[in-house]
């Protein structure tokens, strides 16, 4: 078979609107894992797709659903699961400038955001639907007139993460209900091979299209590790902020709680941080995406739910604050930087109790990784009394913040309660509060 360097997106069977399209999306030539799927796919045959992160995927499976979809148009013709929602928005603007030239409609339908003007967009038959499980199997249940009963391809993004515990028994609820004759790709970096959980896409005689080893990562990526004390494991990572300053990095934590600390202490020492995690409402989430895309802020604090098939093209460096328990979330999270054929850092911080799960990363993609350069211990405890002093102004931020979050709540309930009471008896509950606040204050 000829390299994917001399062929052209022409040459694998793509309609010159859409090879037009390639080349305003800066698609040069197809890439390893486009120009071993695209073929199969045009065929009409089922996929699993397995390539390294930043391989162009999601053109691999968009490009024949639009080529199909341009030659039988069709409102709801293709369904697109993700298993975070900013993957989604990321797949659908990917799907939309593909798709531009043929006029495509897209919807995008995740949690944290209004599900009746979803169901509206819904009822226009958009051609493509990009959208996360749960959100989407409400709208399959509970929004009326909504079916998908002339469903041609299903996509799973990230697919080894959406037939996983997790996700499964949705995936098997809206599986039920989406037609048997239609065509199913899976992709991911990193593909399961229980035949269990495959079994679950149910596929039809699948070709399995794969450009990299079981868990691989890619070679223009530098991965280092430093190692210390526990207790100096935030003045190391202010250390690391200091001397890589001036480039993008993505902080990977474990924990929301971590996520919020971590950006207050960064903050409060000048640096400009932005959290992402699971427990900000849905525009704080994209509003922090696109801070960092745009390069308002150079340092996004992150857990998993940005470790899976975000493009953020200028990442420098990737530090992992928590390794992962999961040596699949470690390549995922390193698979940030280093994208599309660009040299990137990954920077793996490891306390006395992390080395066996170092080890275990190492083992699994197969090689050691070096020490990062630093100068002496004394460089480093010099930020000591500084870190400190941040640790502190974070904690008082976020007890502050949780009890602004408890006081909205409580008066929120009493207002539900107050809404059983007619107006008299709630005008003098309001001035029996007023009175006792009075009194506290005068003692």
């Amino acid at each position: 078979m000829s390299t994917s360097e001399e062929k052209t997106f022409a040459s694998l069977g793509i309609i010159e609107p859409l090879c037009k399209a390639c080349e305003q999306c800066k698609y040069k030539t197809p890439t390893e894992i486009q120009a071993e799927a695209i073929p199969w796919a045009l065929q009409g045959r089922d996929i699993i797709g397995l390539a390294q992160t930043g391989s162009g995927k999601t053109a691999a499976f968009a490009l024949p659903i639009l080529q199909a979809l341009w030659e039988a148009p069709q409102g709801l013709f293709a369904c697109i699961l993700a298993p975070t929602r900013e993957l989604a928005y990321q797949i659908s603007e990917s799907v939309e400038s593909l798709g531009s030239i043929i006029g495509v409609r897209c919807a995008v339908i995740v949690g944290g955001m209004d599900m009746m003007s979803q169901a509206i967009a819904l009822s226009k038959k958009p051609h493509i639907i990009v959208a996360t499980p749960g959100r989407f199997q409400d709208h399959l249940e509970n929004t009326k007139g909504f079916s998908l009963r002339n469903l041609k391809y299903l996509v799973m993004d990230e697919a080894d993460k959406l037939l996983d515990m997790d996700f499964g028994p949705v995936i098997d609820k809206i599986l039920k209900v989406i037609p048997k004759e239609r065509k199913t790709f899976l992709f991911s970096a990193t593909m399961t091979t229980k035949v269990a959980k495959l079994q679950r896409a149910s596929l039809m005689n699948p070709v399995k299209v794969e450009v990299s080893s079981k868990y691989s990562t890619v070679s223009t990526l530098l991965q280092y590790y430093l190692f210390f004390p526990l207790k100096h494991k935030d003045c190391y990572l202010v250390y690391l902020c200091n001397e890589l300053a001036g480039n993008s990095i993505i902080i990977f934590t474990r924990t929301c709680n971590d996520t919020q600390r971590l950006a207050l202490l960064l903050r409060n020492l000048g640096f400009p941080a932005i959290p992402l995690h699971g427990q900000l409402s849905q525009t704080k989430r994209l509003g922090s995406l696109n801070k960092f895309k745009a390069g308002n802020r150079n340092i996004l604090v992150a857990t998993d739910v940005a470790s899976r098939g975000l493009d953020i093209p200028l990442v420098d460096v990737v530090i992992n604050f928590d390794i992962p328990a999961n040596s699949k979330d470690y390549i995922h999270r390193v698979g940030r930087t280093a994208r599309a054929g660009r040299s990137g850092k990954s920077i793996t911080l490891v306390t006395q109790y992390d080395v066996e799960l170092l080890q275990r990363i190492e083992h699994v993609i197969g090689k050691k990784m070096d020490l990062f350069p630093i100068g002496s211990k004394d460089d480093v405890m010099l930020l000591q009394e500084r870190v400190s002093e941040a640790q502190r102004i974070a904690t008082l931020e976020m007890k502050e913040e949780q009890q602004q979050k408890k006081g909205s709540k409580r008066i929120r309930s009493e207002g539900n309660d107050d809404d059983f009471r007619d107006r008299e008896d709630r005008d003098i509950i309001q001035y029996n509060k007023l009175g006792k606040k009075a009194k506290k204050i005068r003692r």
